[in-house]
């Protein structure tokens, strides 16, 4: 029998590749896994001059990094739970989530440590910089003794050398806690999904099994936040435990930045997002096929399969040239994108997943990909269609196995509103239907989150909740209109006229009011425009705004 240990995978990687590269900032610091192995052992020894021991938490906060990712491993393999921080989350929010988890350590980025206050963290022990391990702030002196002194301890402890027999980890057993991962970006809202170290092990055994084409050595282009699940499970856990080099960005992933790491990094699999995949095919295919010319070509039969296939060539050169495989994860593909990339053959495939299942639920390879789908169920996984009739009337979405969480961290009743009975089968919040070939097709999402431009949760009620707030606003939606946020206003006229306040001087307070609500939020959930509702939004009998009315 198999044993079923992430931290066997994580150090039988290291041992076997020792020499390889690992991890590389794009334009910055470069580790091999001698070297990734060497700076957790450093990280490990801060751990015990802590007073630190399995079970404890620890908190990261900081952009995607080489470093960010040495430190999630060391928790890994020290037995800590890690409690990563998307690092774009306000200061009150990082307070609250530090003492929600009950975080004893914070491992954070100097621009993030600027705004926090210790005096709001009363039981945190240490900051710690993420990058050269600084420590900014410290109530335990033989931890701060220790860090001071780190080499020297390093040397005691490994007196002639280090080498692959020191590379010890924490004994993992599958059910004991690996992370706690915050789904929401709101203090009242924010849910801890609690993950064992088996699901991130069964999460990246698929992977290992079935994604053959990716090879240790072979380069690969970390773009999503190490903060969710993602990112951090199938595009750098997965590709760490294979022996791959590693490349984070450490600038925004704009479309420009994106190609020219892929030009450098050629990389054979890509995991993404819709939003990224689709601006590149935006800039750079579709403005193409709109020349008459073209147009008229891809009418003319034989003509057509040599114009597609020579996109498709195209296409795959700027992708670095040796690409295997698109994973899009998150959301959707747009319909129109989709089809023109199963036309011309691409190797595209999307996938299924949530936090709460670390990620994956399924997966089918580009080859049997149907449009539309998100694949078939993942190894040690189970689906269920709650529906009198699964393949042609949708409902809810139900799944049980091994990568399903533990339920959520200090919030009982909001674990028993996903698990409504001791059977283990998760609700999902999707609706949708599975083919006899056992393809998923989700038809609906009873959830609203939106996808950020980056692969951030993006929660509407949360925006919606100060927008309503703000001075003449009555009601209000948020919506996602091809990767901008926009806000449908319905204004409080009789407030208004009250006032004396006429139409242009509403959209002017409206104006305001955006950018005071912006002024609240982080950068990727800020709302670039607005517009006024006349009337009130529809509702249901229970007062709830019919938001698939008014979806852009």
């Amino acid at each position: 029998m198999e044993q079923k240990s992430l931290n066997a995978l994580i150090r039988d990687s290291i041992i076997k590749n020792w020499d390889k590269m690992a991890l590389t900032d794009m334009g910055g610091a470069n580790y091999q896994y001698k070297d990734v192995a060497q700076l957790m052992a450093k990280v490990h020894i801060m751990f015990d001059a802590a007073g630190l021991r399995p079970g404890d938490k620890v908190a990261i906060c900081g952009k995607n990094s080489a470093d960010w990712a040495v430190i999630f491993l060391s928790c890994l393999s020290a037995g800590m739970v890690a409690v990563p921080i998307l690092h774009e989350f306000k200061e009150d929010m990082v307070h609250h989530l530090v003492n929600h988890s009950g975080s004893r350590l914070l491992f954070v980025d100097a621009s993030i440590w600027e705004n926090l206050d210790e005096a709001v963290m009363p039981d945190l022990e240490a900051a710690i910089f993420i990058s050269e391990l600084g420590m900014p702030f410290c109530r335990n002196e033989r931890l701060r003794e220790t860090r001071n002194s780190i080499n020297e301890y390093f040397g005691r402890k490994y007196p002639y050398s280090f080498d692959r027999k020191d590379v010890q980890f924490y004994d993992d057993k599958p059910e004991e806690l690996a992370v706690i991962s915050y789904t929401s970006g709101s203090t009242g809202m924010s849910k801890g999904v609690m993950l064992p170290y088996v699901s991130f092990w069964s999460n990246v055994r698929y992977c290992l099994d079935n994604l053959h084409f990716l090879k240790p050595g072979q380069g690969v282009v970390n773009m999503l936040p190490l903060a969710h699940l993602y990112g951090l499970t199938i595009d750098m856990l997965h590709p760490f435990c294979k022996g791959c080099h590693l490349h984070f960005l450490t600038r925004l992933p704009s479309p420009k930045i994106i190609l020219k790491a892929f030009a450098e990094v050629r990389p054979t699999l890509i995991i993404t997002v819709p939003l990224i995949l689709e601006k590149i095919i935006r800039n750079n295919v579709f403005p193409m096929l709109d020349k008459p010319l073209i147009k008229l070509m891809l009418k003319v039969p034989f003509l057509d399969d040599r114009l597609l296939a020579k996109i498709k060539e195209n296409l795959i050169a700027a992708f670095g040239g040796n690409l295997q495989e698109i994973i899009v994860g998150g959301a959707p593909l747009n319909p129109d994108v989709e089809s023109f990339l199963h036309r011309i053959g691409f190797p595209v495939t999307v996938g299924y997943g949530m936090t709460e299942c670390g990620p994956l639920i399924s997966y089918a390879p580009s080859q049997i990909a149907k449009p539309r789908s998100v694949g078939r169920v993942v190894d040690r996984m189970e689906v269920r269609i709650d529906s009198p009739d699964p393949e042609t009337v949708p409902g809810n979405i139900l799944v049980r196995g091994e990568n399903v969480m533990k339920g959520y961290y200090h919030n009982p009743q909001a674990t028993a509103e996903v698990f409504p009975d001791d059977s283990g089968w998760l609700n999902t919040g999707d609706m949708g239907t599975i083919d006899s070939d056992g393809h998923i097709f989700i038809s609906g999402r009873s959830k609203t989150m939106i996808l950020g431009p980056s692969g951030q949760n993006i929660y509407p009620e949360e925006i919606e909740q100060k927008l309503n707030a703000l001075p003449y606003v009555s009601e209000s939606l948020i919506i996602d209109d091809g990767g901008s946020l926009v806000a449908l206003i319905h204004p409080d006229f009789d407030s208004a006229r009250a006032q004396h306040l006429d139409l242009e001087r509403v959209e002017k307070v409206m104006d305001d009011n955006i950018v005071a609500l912006n002024s609240m939020l982080p950068a990727y959930s800020k709302v670039k425009r607005f517009k006024i509702m006349d009337v009130e939004f529809e509702k249901t009998p229970k007062r709830s705004i019919k938001r698939y009315l008014y979806q852009a």
